[in-house]
């Protein structure tokens, strides 16, 4: 019976490890110039800088660009927002095409649960135009590519654990007179190689993100290098809800599953 367990803990192993490897070779491929090409011409250090949107998209994806949204309008009084997680509409005047997108999945009605003004403004042509400027520009990992670095080191470290309780259940359910340690050993192997796989995505590949580049990473404000606090929305656009400090805007991202 330890036999099953260790094939089950190798190939876990195993396979997250390529998928991580996979992930990071399609990263580097994609986000590398070709050979005799220019660069885009807003690209890396030409760029302006980021608007709050390509920040969001660029720290959280879609959703945190939707959630982002509903947070600068609620704190504008144009949306308000409850801690059973709905949002109503105070002034239905948009800003911007996001803003557009917002109203119009909120409905005629003015008001709706927010999940579902997440999941609209998440598909709409407005964020998607969003996205593709930040994957032309190089900031951004286009969706062949995803999900990407991050999704594949939290695998390997879930392999980890795996490893772990399959080792302790072999252990556990071992016949007598099998020598434990033995048995204990041939673990390490699977073991050993999810944790390697781990501490070199640690050291060479951190930061690591579902949706920027290493340049999009680059142009991502940090507070540590910050003299002073970043703005309250620059904050949440790049650490989602746990950045905010009004409890019912907090608590409403929170009743609706962000």
């Amino acid at each position: 019976m330890w036999l099953f367990f260790f094939l089950l803990a190798s190939g876990v192993a195993a396979l997250t490890c390529a998928l991580l490897c996979r992930a990071a070779v399609s990263a580097a491929r994609t986000t590398r110039p070709a050979p005799g090409t220019a660069p885009a011409p807003d690209a890396e250090g030409d760029r302006a800088g980021l608007t709050l949107y390509e920040m969001a998209y660029l720290s959280g994806g879609p959703h945190r660009l939707a959630d982002l949204v509903l947070v600068l309008m609620a704190q504008q009084r144009r949306l308000l927002l409850t801690e059973t997680g709905w949002a109503t509409v105070v002034d239905p005047v948009a800003e911007d095409a996001v803003e557009r997108a917002t109203l119009t999945a909120i409905g005629p009605g003015g008001q709706c649960r927010i999940p579902r003004i997440r999941e609209s403004v998440s598909g709409d042509a407005a964020v998607r135009e969003v996205a593709d400027r930040l994957v032309t520009d190089g900031l951004a990992l286009p969706a062949a590519v995803r999900p990407g670095i991050a999704t594949g080191v939290r695998l390997v470290r879930g392999a980890a654990l795996v490893v772990v309780l399959c080792a302790a259940a072999a252990f556990w359910m071992a016949p007598a007179g099998v020598d434990g340690g033995l048995l204990l050993g041939w673990f390490a192997l699977p073991l050993v190689l999810t944790l390697g796989t781990w501490a070199v995505a640690r050291f060479e590949l951190h930061p690591y993100s579902d949706w920027a580049t290493e340049a999009g990473e680059r142009q991502l404000p940090r507070a540590s290098g910050s003299p002073a606090p970043l703005p309250s929305l620059t904050s949440f656009a790049l650490r989602g809800p746990i950045a905010l400090t009004d409890p019912t805007l907090r608590a409403a991202l929170h009743s609706s599953g962000a």
